[in-house]
């Protein structure tokens, strides 16, 4: 007989986790989040921001015609050479790092570090311009989220980790009126400051945001200091603190990234602490391992995987759920829980919610009758904010005049 999982079962689960109220709860949100957010342009619905492959496109097709397409081709034909193929603009950016470390003063693989230095940031620039969006203003994911951390008092602060670049979650947080702290320090000309991360004795009712691999409003001044926000001065003289990659970077630009990477191995390692993950295609193997080392050091914790479509899509997470018992895999079409990896199951009597998170096929009969086949949409963040606006009720989100969808 083939392993099976009860959907309604782990939906009760995971509910039952998010309303306590004395336990560290963290969420995990990457790009795959965004994506829930749909814009119609007059012929077709496209996401709020891309994924990485649609924001590789949108840069790429601007570099091949820009003053510095000669530069961009030169790089860019690295990674044929090297033996790799459809590079994304991480891996660009990665590789124009790398380059430019290698390369001090002079020159390499046919690229200046004064060449590479422009090239990263006009990338940067586009990246700024093609995630730089506002939150609609009907109701969205983000914002149930902002309404749910506010709706319930907590012994702990929601700890907020996330790869986005983007400004979503400070928009729905702030629009809340939920206050949050990010590691930065001031008004004027806010500034980065790892002691106050390590030291933040907070009240519980202040949100922590730990933004892991940089912000399109965090600048790396000309003497090293990291700072936040628009108005810091020359352009000229600032460097957009956008970090694909914690490896290829010199120490400065890499003290944000670690510190935040510190803070996410701490959270999982509190006693009883509940992360939750959403959007994360788990392709970034220094998280990855960050994440195991401290789940398997700490068995009273417990990480919720949530992915989108099918689980065949996410290699690197089947590998580290098979492995690793306190990290639950939830797919649409299977799962692996406790190391064990099934199909999705309902009972045949159960009465299903209209939110359309379960999906249901009793036809299809398993284990003498008594369930049937069932899909579990949890993995699309649409549907995971619907479940948080379900345990707070619509009240909060009605206060601040946002439409319904």
């Amino acid at each position: 007989m083939p392993q099976f999982h009860e959907v309604s079962q782990q939906l009760d689960f995971i509910r039952q986790c998010l309303l306590l109220d004395k336990i560290p709860i963290g969420l995990f949100l990457s790009a795959g989040c965004p994506l829930s957010i749909k814009l119609n342009d007059g012929t077709q619905e496209i996401p709020l921001i891309p994924d990485i492959s649609g924001l590789t496109k949108y840069v790429h097709g601007i570099l091949i015609t820009c003053d510095l397409k000669e530069t961009y081709n030169t790089l860019y034909s690295h990674f044929a050479v090297d033996g790799k193929t459809n590079p994304n603009i991480e891996d660009i950016l990665s590789h124009i790092r790398s380059l430019k470390k290698v390369a001090g003063n002079e020159t390499v693989r046919g690229l200046s570090s004064q060449e590479l230095e422009k090239l990263d940031k006009r990338i940067c620039e586009e990246i700024v311009s093609a995630v730089s969006k506002e939150l609609p203003d009907t109701i969205s994911p983000y914002h149930q989220l902002s309404a749910w951390i506010k709706s319930i008092p907590r012994k702990n602060s929601i700890e907020i980790f996330t790869t986005n670049y983007d400004l979503l979650i400070e928009q729905a947080l702030e629009r809340y009126s939920v206050p949050y702290f990010d590691g930065f320090i001031g008004s004027n000309s806010s500034f980065f400051d790892s002691y106050a991360i390590e030291e933040d004795i907070l009240p519980s009712r202040w949100a922590k945001l730990w933004k892991l691999h940089g912000s399109i409003n965090w600048f790396q001044k000309g003497d090293g200091k990291i700072c936040r926000g628009f108005n810091q001065g020359s352009q000229a003289e600032l460097c957009r603190v956008i970090h694909p990659s914690h490896l290829k970077y010199d120490e400065s630009r890499r003290m944000p990234y670690l510190a935040m990477i510190d803070r996410l191995r701490k959270f999982v390692k509190q006693p009883n602490s509940v992360l939750i993950t959403c959007g994360y295609s788990f392709h970034d193997d220094h998280i990855n391992a960050n994440l195991m080392e401290s789940l398997r050091s700490n068995p009273t914790s417990i990480l919720f995987a949530l992915v989108y479509g099918e689980l065949n899509n996410y290699p690197e997470a089947i590998g580290i759920a098979e492995l690793t018992s306190n990290f639950n895999l939830y797919a649409r079409d299977e799962a692996i829980i406790g190391t064990k990896r099934g199909i999705w199951v309902e009972k045949k009597d159960i009465v299903l919610d209209s939110s359309g998170i379960i999906q249901y096929t009793p036809d299809n009969t398993i284990d003498d009758k008594k369930y049937g086949q069932a899909f579990f949409n949890i993995g699309d963040f649409s549907q995971f904010g619907i479940q948080l606006q379900e345990m707070i009720g619509p009240r909060l989100l009605g206060e601040h005049d946002l439409h319904t969808q």
